[in-house]
């Protein structure tokens, strides 16, 4: 009687979870992307305490939540993946469509940059001058201030920025000195100095004026800069001209996306600190015949693919990779095969890593451009990774054509990758950074981190960062490269500070320390 009373008990919650998780889908697929859920009451609030409890909801501040899934606290993830959704939503409420954030922030939107602020700059007149905490060390903080009359309402998210050309104008000198590459960025994509020229004269900013005017001779804009100076001293303004920068860099104007004018800035910032650490370490290549390169690819591919499958979640051991290798694996006699996710991967691996060393061999033997081999092969080398899964009928082959089409989040990253749109512009720039790099160990280093960065895949982006990393290291004179399990959280830590703080050197420094170890 007990049991079969526990039973039915058991049923009622657990229909009335499905029931709260029914009302939660259909607020979703109504809200589309905002993540943020304000009060109780919107779901009602004994469903939003059962999803509460349940840990499909995970509540932010007093009042407001986000969708999560069960185990996911602590993970910062859930709160990255909401997080212009919540501030947005939060703003919004509290201050109408009078805010908009800084101009220095509105230029990091404008630039490209995609890690989540420490702490979120807004302006409005509505403002109590306030700091609101947030998760994970995260915080907004709104100040008592005017805005433009006409503030840009950013399309993805809906935040309110600056318009660019009044951002430039009003951004500080400190900015233009500490934020160079996204100033930089931000200056390359302006095509007409004339509203530029307006909001100074309106505002009465010459001192801007000559700061911006400066700036853009920095980069090669030099009629731009002129014509600035020219108009406002016709209209009786003195101004001088203030170069804000610690070095003059021309960008082509040939580039019109922010995310290639980033990447070129990055790669060429980044570059000189591989080449200061690369000489330090007293590395150079050496002679390695194409022969020596195959036998060592092939005496290390156990290990390797053990490594850098685990570092990637999966549970692989050397006997299962053996097995793949020697043929034995197969999918259409053994059910295990087909559905375990490991066997998946291992021999995706195996494809993969037969496809490079194909072209690795065909590279040395002509002579041929390294760098054209990673442009024309990395995605024969992705597509190689998850081919198994599409003979086993888990995915489709058009999945797998082209990049992704869908926003990614790293796992306890604040680095959000590029968003979908600007994807191909940012891989096009890295294959052109690629081709015009000479050093082996600059290509090897810079591509694997690079890849990273923009994470062109919905999966297999470390695997084949990876790849492009070796492909450049055994064609450049170098011996192939494993980044063991064990250096894992050093290895991510690394790869996490370049792209949130834009510094390589603790990166660069893990991949020479392992080449020297060869």
């Amino acid at each position: 009687m007990n049991a079969g009373g526990n039973k039915l008990i058991m049923a009622t919650l657990q229909e009335k979870l499905v029931e709260s998780l029914a009302v939660l889908k259909a607020w979703q697929d109504e809200h589309k992307d905002n993540l943020a859920i304000q009060g109780a009451s919107t779901l009602g609030e004994t469903h939003t305490k059962r999803l509460v409890d349940n840990g499909y909801l995970q509540m932010v501040i007093k009042g407001w939540y986000i969708p999560s899934s069960p185990g996911s606290e602590g993970d910062s993830t859930v709160w990255y993946v909401s997080y212009w959704s919540f501030v947005t939503a939060y703003l919004d409420n509290k201050l109408g469509e009078d805010w908009s954030l800084s101009p220095e922030l509105s230029l990091y939107f404008y630039s490209g940059k995609s890690i989540i602020p420490n702490q979120l700059i807004v302006r409005s007149p509505k403002a109590s001058n306030n700091i609101l905490s947030l998760p994970f060390g995260t915080s907004i903080l709104d100040i008592k201030a005017s805005i433009p009359e006409s503030v840009v309402k950013e399309p993805r998210y809906g935040v309110r920025l600056y318009p660019l050309y009044l951002s430039l104008l009003m951004a500080s000198p400190d900015y233009y000195r500490r934020q160079s590459l996204e100033a930089r960025t931000c200056l390359a994509m302006v095509r007409d100095v004339s509203a530029i020229t307006a909001a100074a004269i309106e505002g009465g900013h010459s001192t801007r004026a000559g700061r911006v005017a400066g700036a853009l001779r920095s980069i090669g804009r030099e009629e731009m800069a002129d014509s600035l100076l020219a108009t406002m001293r016709q209209i009786g303004y003195e101004v001088t001209e203030e170069n804000p920068f610690e070095e003059n860099i021309k960008i082509p104007t040939s580039i019109v996306s922010p995310y290639a004018f980033r990447i070129r800035l990055m790669w060429r910032k980044m570059r000189e600190v591989v080449i200061s650490l690369k000489e330090k370490a007293g590395l150079s290549p050496k002679s390695i015949s194409t022969q020596d390169v195959l036998s060592n690819m092939d005496a290390t591919y156990i290990k390797d693919s053990y490594n850098s499958l685990s570092i990637e979640g999966y549970k692989v051991t050397e006997e299962l990779l053996e097995r793949v290798r020697s043929g034995e694996w197969n999918p259409k006699k053994d059910a295990r095969d087909k559905e375990q996710k490991d066997a998946l991967a291992a021999r995706g691996y195996y494809q993969a890593y037969q496809t490079l060393r194909t072209a690795i061999a065909d590279t040395l033997t002509a002579g041929a451009d390294a760098a054209q081999m990673y442009i024309k092969g990395h995605q024969s080398w992705h597509f190689q990774l998850f081919e198994p899964c599409i003979r086993a009928g888990i995915i489709k082959a058009s999945d797998l054509i082209g990049y992704r089409t869908h926003q990614v989040y790293i796992r306890n990253s604040m680095h959000v990758p590029l968003n979908p749109d600007a994807v191909l512009d940012a891989m096009d720039a890295l294959s052109e950074m690629m081709s015009e790099e000479p050093d082996a160990l600059v290509r090897a280093i810079l591509g694997h981190f690079f890849f990273v960065y923009i994470h062109p895949y919905m999966d297999g982006n470390g695997r084949t960062a990876r790849f492009t990393m070796n492909s450049q290291l055994v064609t450049g004179g170098y011996l192939w490269v494993v980044v063991p399990l064990e250096l894992r959280e050093q290895y991510m830590k690394a790869l996490e500070k370049a792209s949130v703080e834009e510094e390589i050197g603790d990166f660069a420094s893990f991949v020479l320390r392992s080449v020297i170890c060869n």
